[in-house]
């Protein structure tokens, strides 16, 4: 038995629309909330941590920031965006990976077992607390993304990863960036608007530095990367890598962001149709009436209208 736990789940309880709010750092995401919805909040804390094990128990509440300078004092971190006000929860029920994407894998990954609350005000338990005891269908996947109308995260186990000894920004003007990743050995990011190359070197510093000879003279070290991707004025594009070159060839430089090797732009114009979103929006509406047949669980979201 978990007192917090199933506090949590009583206060969502199985009647009336609610809606679970983190840091609130992206109210618009998929949609406006129903300001008549009860709030609650997911509990906060680190549970535990083993560093030798690489993974960590969290409550859904717990900033992002307070579990990153955790993990950092042994030498760790967590794939997903660190950023001020952001919960875990949160964090994962957006599902948008950080720009080190490539290198360090998709936020989705780094979800080992969740224990969720569904819409019948139920406490369910996902996953397992390592890869290789998990089978079946994997919903802990399955939430992540989901903007917690599926569910909302109670308590979670995360995936670690040790902290790069050495990382190092690099930018460029009229380079090739699908030629730079060919030469280059797990760059943890390649960002390119059509105009600039930017890469990021993780590793020993060693390395680091052989690989930057790699890149040669028309790189220089910059101190950061690129602005936020996102936001209310942003569209995602999901393709192929492969389809990167084209899609930045017929574009204005600048008037995108492209994660090279993720197949993954932010740009102001929205993605045409696609034929698979009639049955992408049947599918999620199928999965939504099983976790949540009344519909209650942040109403005004919808996955399929976010801009991740």
């Amino acid at each position: 038995m978990n007192r917090v736990l199933d506090k949590f789940a009583t206060d969502i309880g199985a009647h009336g629309a609610v809606v679970c709010v983190g840091g609130n750092t992206q109210p618009t995401e998929g949609g406006l909330q129903d300001q008549g919805a009860r709030i609650v909040r997911a509990p906060a804390g680190i549970v535990s941590y083993e560093p030798s094990e690489m993974t960590v128990t969290a409550y859904a509440g717990t900033p992002v920031t307070e579990l990153a300078n955790a993990l950092a004092a042994h030498g760790q971190t967590i794939a997903m965006p660190i950023a001020d006000g952001s919960t875990i929860g949160g964090a994962l029920a957006v599902g948008r990976s950080s720009v080190l994407h490539l290198g360090h894998g998709n936020v989705r990954d780094t979800l080992l077992q969740a224990r969720f609350v569904n819409g019948a005000g139920e406490l369910v338990k996902v996953g397992g607390p390592t890869v290789k005891n998990v089978t079946g269908f994997d919903l802990c996947r399955l939430l992540v993304g989901s903007l917690g109308t599926f569910g909302f995260f109670g308590e979670v186990i995360l995936r670690t990863r040790p902290i790069a000894t050495s990382t190092q920004w690099f930018s460029a003007l009229q380079a090739d960036p699908f030629a730079t990743r060919r030469s280059l050995y797990r760059p943890a990011s390649i960002m390119w608007d059509g105009a600039t190359t930017w890469v990021c070197l993780e590793g020993h510093p060693e390395d680091v530095a052989a690989q930057a000879t790699i890149l040669g003279g028309q790189f220089q070290p910059c101190s950061d990367p690129p602005a936020s991707l996102g936001g209310p004025e942003k569209h995602r594009w999901a393709m192929e890598p492969k389809e990167l070159r084209s899609f930045g060839a017929e574009r204005t430089p600048g008037s995108f962001m492209a994660l090279i090797g993720i197949g993954e732009v932010w740009c102001s114009q929205a993605p045409p149709a696609t034929p698979t979103e009639p049955r992408v929006q049947q599918l999620e509406q199928s999965i939504k009436t099983k976790m949540d047949p009344a519909c209650r669980l942040n109403p005004g979201r919808n996955p399929g209208r976010r801009s991740t």
